[in-house]
């Protein structure tokens, strides 16, 4: 039994050591750098970018600055600069703003849409669920007609494991950007690639490659289509949550009127 207990108790301690290696990236005198931390901290100072898509320069570069703020910080409180006027001032203010932010952010979270009220809404605007027909393909782009047909006659001698067959040649043989995920492509409705892109594109089966070279001002394709949505209204089950976050909004925005015009009638507001 003592023995079961121990092992059980390194178990966890050792899987306890592995969650906080794995969160805790830094230490500063003591004082911890998370990778939540330093999530945030991208997403906060760079616009539309994210830790993970970084390179390790920068990655390294990032974290380097959490460490020095976290030693101005140390300085700042040595100075005792929280006593400034203007320090607090600007604190006061900063803590308005978080508190709002919290407070909307429980008044979000409260706010429940129905499957009823999720229905209704697609009934009455069926015009914005229209969709044109569209496709998403998996392409591999050459610059000579001779590679491509080479790359045709290869992916038709293995028909049993085409899509398989089709990435690997993909990912090692096309210039597109493309590549690295296997020649996959968004969904795009006609209009929104090259006629010639489009049109081979639109003409094919699901599963099946285009049999001769595409040729674009790009260069020489082989396309390969993964799955075709037809023209019409969108089914109910494929945007659902995307009313739901609609009808979410609309409540909320609603609900914080309602609350503004419901203390402006008893709060002494004077405008100059």
């Amino acid at each position: 039994m003592k023995v079961i207990v121990k092992t059980t108790l390194l178990m966890f301690l050792f899987s306890t050591f592995s969650l906080w290696a794995s969160e805790i990236v830094a230490l500063v005198d003591g004082k911890e750098i998370s990778q939540k931390d330093v999530n945030n901290f991208v997403i906060a100072n760079i616009p539309g970018a994210h830790y993970s898509f970084l390179s390790e320069d920068e990655k390294k570069s990032i974290l380097e600055q959490m460490i020095d703020r976290k030693l101005f910080a140390e300085e700042a409180k040595r100075l005792h600069i929280e006593n400034n006027l203007e320090f607090q001032i600007a604190l006061e203010k900063a803590k308005d703003k978080l508190l709002v932010d919290y407070w909307m952010k429980e008044k979000a979270e409260e706010i429940t849409v129905s499957d009823k009220e999720a229905k209704e809404y697609y009934k009455n605007n069926l015009d914005k669920f229209y969709r044109d027909a569209s496709v998403k393909v998996r392409h591999i782009l050459v610059k000579t007609k001779a590679q491509a047909n080479d790359i045709i006659d290869e992916l038709m001698m293995n028909k049993l494991a085409l899509k398989e067959t089709f990435i690997r040649l993909a990912k090692t043989k096309s210039m597109g950007p493309s590549a690295v995920n296997g020649g996959e492509l968004d969904w795009f409705i006609q209009e929104q690639m090259v006629p010639e892109f489009s049109d081979a594109a639109f003409s094919l089966e699901v599963g099946t490659i285009t049999t001769e070279p595409v040729l674009t001002q790009f260069g020489y394709h082989v396309i390969y289509l993964e799955d075709k949505k037809e023209k019409g209204i969108t089914p109910f089950k494929d945007v659902k949550q995307d009313i739901v976050k609609t009808l979410k909004v609309l409540q909320f925005k609603k609900e914080l009127k309602d609350i503004s015009q419901k203390m402006r009638k008893t709060a002494k507001i004077i405008v100059k």
